[in-house]
């Protein structure tokens, strides 16, 4: 492993939870803002994950390892999703997952900023990925921002507050609730 994916696997292997709240903003490929949200994020290793919009529209995910629940509550509808490679290439999903071998799926480059903030870029080696570039800002252990750019030219910021790192999360956090009038949509699960 190269230094640059030695160095990122060390920040994110760190990480036993993390929790913050975002804002993603959207640009299309000629730079104009498609879409702004709001929102928290929450993930705990082993393969934890829990991401919820608030604004403009309600949405929830969440990973229990194993599988992702997807609740649009604006279609009254879960959709579940088994946890396969491809999806367990999300990027959020760094901060939950295994990290020991990023450099077998991504191509990762590092640069200093300045002072104690450093940028990773990560280049799928896959072809199908959902991402051609994701870009994971420092700014000393804590992770600021990531950018990810798709491949129909379309960058995706998101900047994180109220940071807490390996703070406690009851793996009661991970889970969704949702009325039982829903659809519930299972996709390979």
């Amino acid at each position: 492993m190269d230094s640059a994916a030695s160095e990122l696997a060390g920040l994110l292997q760190s990480y036993q939870s993390f929790a913050a709240s975002f804002v993603q903003i959207v640009v299309n490929e000629n730079g104009g803002q498609v879409q702004e949200s709001r929102g928290q994020l929450k993930a705990k290793r082993p393969g934890l994950f829990y991401w919820e919009t608030t604004s403009p529209h309600s949405q929830f995910i969440a990973s229990d390892g194993s599988h992702v629940e997807v609740y649009d509550p604006d279609l009254e509808q879960v959709t579940v999703h088994k946890l396969d490679d491809r999806v367990a290439t999300t990027p959020a999903l760094l901060l939950s997952g295994e990290v020991e071998n990023l450099d077998e799926s991504y191509r990762i480059s590092g640069r200093i900023l300045g002072g104690k903030t450093r940028e990773f870029t990560l280049e799928p080696r896959a072809e199908d990925s959902l991402f051609v570039s994701l870009r994971l800002t420092f700014h000393g252990d804590e992770l600021q921002e990531m950018r990810m750019q798709d491949s129909l030219g379309q960058l995706s910021v998101l900047s994180f507050q109220d940071i807490r790192v390996n703070g406690a999360v009851p793996d009661t956090a991970f889970s969704l609730e949702y009325p039982d009038t829903v659809d519930v949509i299972r996709d390979g699960a």
